[in-house]
């Protein structure tokens, strides 16, 4: 599932929490966190409530600035006030010189699939709590305002899923100049005018969405 998403205001760019609420026990369906923020179109986020590390940082606001740099993790996707993504690696920055300088969010799962126009993952490469083929959910920026978001189904007999150097060549195809792997897994849902357009599962004979941390939609 591919979403072409252009906008003239950076601020419509939003991300949701579970309940209104940040912590690592709340949880919720990305549609329940869609439909209370009014949103038009949603995917899952980084699920940050499953991890105790790493930067959060949401619509402008520092909710965590525990760094987390030990591989894999410490590779952050940040949304600017204009609407440019950046990836930054932790060691470089501290989550408050992020928040000064005008991030609007900060994601923390990873990694980065596309740089500066390049491929950043090689076959084989994993993040050490996937496996090689998975449900993918994955944002990227062709130019500030104009992005591409992307779910894909898996562990099903219909989709297997994608590798982390699949997603990130499907990313390049639609011309992103900078990619980014979110939460996937029984995470990953795609939502759009108050319907999930996935399959959303966990272990492949359920069809549920998943009750995550947060998500990433876009508003009025």
């Amino acid at each position: 599932y591919i979403a072409d998403v252009r906008r003239t205001d950076p601020s419509l760019l939003k991300a949701g929490l579970a309940e209104d609420s940040f912590g690592r026990n709340v949880a919720e369906v990305t549609s329940g966190i869609a439909e209370r923020n009014g949103a038009v179109f949603a995917v899952n986020g980084d699920y940050y409530g499953f991890r105790e590390k790493g930067y959060v940082l949401r619509n402008g606001y520092l909710y965590r600035s525990v760094s987390n740099t030990k591989y894999p993790y410490g590779e952050d996707l940040v949304i600017w006030e204009d609407g440019s993504f950046e990836v930054i690696h932790e060691d470089a920055y501290t989550a408050e010189e992020l928040e000064e300088a005008g991030a609007r969010q900060v994601f923390s799962f990873g990694p980065a699939l596309v740089n500066n126009g390049r491929i950043q993952v090689i076959e084989g490469e994993e993040v050490e709590r996937a496996q090689i083929t998975n449900p993918r959910t994955a944002i990227g920026m062709i130019e500030p305002l104009h992005y591409i978001m992307v779910v894909s189904d898996g562990r099903t007999e219909e989709s297997i899923g994608l590798p982390l150097d699949r997603l990130a060549e499907v990313m390049l195809e639609q011309g992103c100049m900078v990619a980014y792997n979110l939460d996937g897994g029984g995470s990953s849902t795609i939502w759009f005018l108050g319907k999930v357009l996935n399959k959303p599962t966990t272990y492949g004979d359920v069809f549920e969405e998943r009750t995550i941390s947060d998500i990433l939609y876009v508003g009025y």
